[in-house]
């Protein structure tokens, strides 16, 4: 039983069940987490079973529409604690994080439960039978699956667990119950590519329709690396082999199922100096949130809402005040580039791209999202920034504006001696904050 702490303002059930009672069933069956409780209280008619603070059991009618949300509001998310990680992969980026950081970017989880709720990847290593029998009676779906090899072996000594090597019979469990799964594979030189790469990709395309698509990304390796296994980075020559690679099965896929499935992430094009796929080989974006085509999504919007804007922004009547853009390394080409083709437009913009080397993290790590505020402030500090500084949301805890180094937005700005403005991750933003209306 999980307990109620509030209950939101006419909601269905308010009135009916009070703060402080325990839920313990709808419609007879008993709630385990926020999975039960959003499968079990989908329907229109529904018997809530509760428990008092006094002890005694209460049973209310609820009545709603198919879907609405019962108002019910619990101490946890997941009406649970959620479930860490057992693995002990040879990639993993969070034993690669530097001491000092906050505690809770060192939990590793690993819940199905999340999976379903926010897209997180999973393994599959900590999934019970019991578990799965429940996912599998629910149709909990889409499951994100972090898959890395197909071969047992691999994948056992990859993740570190004995567990690991059951994924693809999970998976066809999965396929065979109807659940939508994405994957996504992370490249380990000399370990998980060639061959083996061609296995994965060849196991996990029998899944088709059902999988609907795989991420293909390089490991991300930081200079925090004692006593850990020892990888290689992704030299330049081996992304493009694996481009090539992955773009051949893919094009394969797409003649048989009308889908390429496999996609590379935009960091492989990045390494490999290659060009970016056209919008359309990104089949809508499915893996976004993994890197794939983060950057060409980000070019189409930005393309977009310059087209509707250049006709109202020349001339200027009064030009945009300079301004500075701070970014990771892989991306700053990039928005020099989208800055060019914005003056082209609309007139003269001063602004200035600032790639930030990672010191915090270590020079292979590019991205702008693991950029810390100590590494801006301290490559900055003398630069002439205009009358802004640009950064990307992505840069923040969600909902936060705070940096993985715990500095603030606030404090980058007193330091720097310039307003800090964050940005979303979004063409159409980005193009409003370098021309403000």
């Amino acid at each position: 039983m999980t307990e109620i702490i509030s209950i939101s303002p006419n909601s269905p059930a308010a009135g009916k069940i009070s703060p402080g009672e325990m839920l313990a069933a709808i419609n007879g069956t008993p709630i385990k987490d926020v999975l039960d409780y959003q499968f079990h209280s989908y329907d229109a008619d529904l018997m809530v079973t509760t428990k008092t603070e006094d002890g005694e059991w209460k049973i209310v009618s609820v009545r709603k529409g198919d879907g609405e949300d019962l108002g019910l509001q619990f101490p946890t998310y997941l009406m649970d604690k959620p479930r860490g990680c057992a693995n002990r992969c040879i990639f993993c980026f969070i034993d690669q994080l530097p001491a000092g950081m906050r505690e809770t970017l060192y939990f590793k989880d690993d819940d199905i439960r999340l999976s379903f709720l926010t897209s997180n990847y999973i393994s599959l290593t900590n999934l019970t039978d019991a578990e799965l029998t429940r996912m599998l009676r629910l149709k909990v779906s889409p499951i994100n699956i972090s898959v890395h090899a197909t071969d047992p072996a691999v994948r056992t000594m990859m993740l570190g667990n004995l567990r690991a090597g059951r994924c693809m019979d999970v998976m066809r469990q999965f396929r065979d119950a109807g659940i939508t799964m994405n994957a996504q594979i992370v490249l380990c030189p000399g370990i998980n590519d060639g061959a083996v790469l061609e296995r994965s990709m060849a196991d996990l395309a029998g899944l088709w329709p059902r999988l609907q698509s795989v991420s293909v990304v390089p490991v991300g390796l930081t200079a925090h690396r004692d006593d850990l296994y020892n990888l290689a980075p992704v030299s330049p020559e081996l992304a493009r082999e694996m481009v090539a690679q992955v773009e051949t099965f893919a094009a394969r896929c797409l003649a048989e199922y009308g889908s390429r499935i496999f996609f590379c992430g935009d960091e492989l094009y990045l390494r490999g100096d290659l060009p970016l796929p056209e919008e359309d080989a990104y089949e809508g974006y499915p893996q976004l949130e993994n890197g794939v085509g983060l950057m060409r999504s980000f070019e189409a919007e930005f393309l977009d809402a310059l087209d509707e804007r250049s006709a109202r922004c020349r001339p200027y009547i009064d030009p945009p005040l300079p301004f500075s853009i701070a970014t990771g390394v892989a991306s700053a080409p990039f928005l020099q580039d989208l800055l060019a083709t914005a003056a082209e437009k609309c007139g003269k913009i001063e602004g200035c791209v600032y790639a930030i080397r990672n010191d915090f993290f270590g020079h292979d790590v590019t991205v702008a999202g693991l950029v810390t505020g100590q590494d801006i402030a301290a490559q900055l500090k003398d630069k002439d920034l205009g009358a802004r500084l640009l950064i990307p949301k992505s840069m923040f805890r969600e909902g936060e504006g705070i940096f993985l180094d715990d500095m603030t937005v606030d404090a980058l700005a007193e330091t720097l001696g310039v307003p800090v403005v964050a940005v979303d991750v979004d063409g159409g933003a980005f193009l409003g904050a370098i021309i403000p209306l």
